[in-house]
């Protein structure tokens, strides 16, 4: 696993790129690397714009959930560990760019979701998956994903947990730019600069008034998410989802 930060201070920006192979997923460890990272860059004076981009293929397909060491086992609670670092995400002061090159998974889709902008090569996919594996959405998404495509839509994609393509995924609002996979890298990078070359005092200021509630509101969102995911995480049908990802398998759920 690593995540590695490169400056581009003759660009004023920066990127942040995160491995976690095969599927990069979203471990206790990972999402503090990449807290750690963008604190980091908010502290260089060189740096307006952050992209947040992954190796392999997947962008992030979620929290590990079957491997035994794949989901922080060294806390008594490893949810509210990973919450913990989920927030300090949401509270850090630069505009971030997400650059999803593949799958965004549970709380693959969180990490997306909790940047500032997505841009997206046409072979993303979106997905909330949490209802097919018995467990209960996390990563603050109750709130910022109806905040972001609206409730309805949300609740469709929470509830049926399909996969969305990148093109309805632009439609709806999820992502800001679609390209191909060819040229995501070289349109990212224009995407960053058109914010770049603004005065950095007013894009901070600008975004820390354009969320200036969001980090209470995610806390609020995450505490429910929390305790729902901490009762259903006892339950045969959750033991049920997780055995069937680990057999590639539809669940079979009793609702117990």
């Amino acid at each position: 696993m690593s995540v590695e930060i490169e400056k581009r201070p003759e660009l004023n920006l920066a990127t942040i790129q995160f491995s976690n192979p095969p599927f990069n997923f979203a471990t206790v460890q990972l999402i503090r690397d990449i807290a750690d990272a963008l604190e980091q860059l908010d502290q260089d004076h060189d740096t307006r714009v952050v992209l947040l981009k992954a190796e392999e293929k997947v962008f992030c397909a979620g929290a590990d959930l079957v491997s035994d060491n794949g989901f922080g086992a060294s806390s008594d609670d490893p949810l509210r560990e990973f919450y913990d670092q989920v927030l300090r995400i949401y509270a850090t002061r630069k505009p971030i760019i997400a650059v999803v090159q593949g799958a965004a998974i549970g709380a693959g889709l969180g990490l997306a979701v909790a940047a500032d902008f997505r841009i997206a090569s046409n072979s993303a996919r979106f997905c909330a998956n949490f209802v097919a594996l018995g467990f209960h959405p996390g990563f603050g998404l109750t709130h910022t994903l109806p905040a972001l495509i609206g409730k309805q839509r949300a609740s469709q994609v929470m509830m049926t947990a399909k996969r969305y393509k990148a093109d309805t995924a632009l439609a709806w609002g999820l992502i800001d730019t679609i390209t191909s996979a060819e040229q995501l890298q070289e349109d990212a990078l224009a995407f960053a600069r058109d914010i770049a070359i603004n005065a950095p005092l007013s894009l901070l200021a600008t975004r820390a008034t354009l969320k200036s509630d969001l980090l209470q509101q995610v806390e609020s969102a995450i505490q429910r998410e929390h305790q729902e995911q901490l009762k259903l995480q006892h339950t045969e049908d959750f033991a049920e989802g997780v055995k069937a990802v680990s057999e590639r398998r539809t669940g079979h759920f009793k609702g117990r």
